[in-house]
């Protein structure tokens, strides 16, 4: 996917964008107020939320795999017998976790992120939806192109995933034992 099509900087939880135009294609806002104007009398205000309907999606398939697979995991490493219920699982499951949310969502972030990129010509959108572009990518590029980027993205988001999940068990265990005064302060929580 090619970045020469951002026309914005937008930061979306996790994300970041920072790309510019070629210098003839770039529109010379002279700052955010003027963009925001240019944007909504030029292409019409419904323009500024597209791609919203995406972001939410994918925020909901991230958020429900990385859950989901995280739970799942630790659950089975656990019963391998091989694991305690301590740091050393709660990485091993975030890992996990971080490659199954990268599987489940990178089609889900293409989609989206070629909505928010798509040009507009007469009138006439790049993409109908969604399911337009995951079907006019995988015609002009082929299935696993969907995957494309797959170890960049696991890459961040593996990390991002263990470092949550061991916050998240860590306070747990220490809310457990300070608040609830329990002497088996287990992490728990997932």
């Amino acid at each position: 996917m090619s970045t020469n099509k951002c026309t914005y900087s937008y930061v979306i939880a996790d994300e970041w964008c920072f790309c510019s135009l070629p210098i003839d294609q770039r529109r010379g806002y002279k700052s955010v107020f003027n963009a925001l104007y240019r944007i909504s009398s030029e292409e019409g205000i419904l323009t500024l939320w597209r791609g919203c309907g995406p972001t939410v999606v994918r925020a909901m398939v991230v958020n429900a795999a990385q859950l989901a697979s995280y739970s799942q995991a630790k659950q089975s490493l656990l019963n391998t017998g091989y694991f305690a219920d301590n740091i050393l699982l709660h990485f091993a499951a975030s890992m996990i976790s971080g490659l199954v949310t990268t599987a489940a969502s990178m089609p889900v972030d293409i989609a989206k992120t070629r909505i928010q990129n798509m040009i507009t010509i007469n009138g006439k959108a790049e993409y109908k939806g969604a399911i337009d572009v995951l079907m006019k990518t995988v015609r002009a590029e082929g299935f696993f192109s969907l995957w494309k980027g797959f170890t960049p993205y696991y890459a961040r988001l593996g990390p991002h995933t263990v470092l949550t999940f061991i916050f998240l068990e860590q306070m747990n265990r220490a809310y457990k034992k300070y608040v609830l005064g329990s002497t088996n302060a287990g992490g728990g929580g997932l």
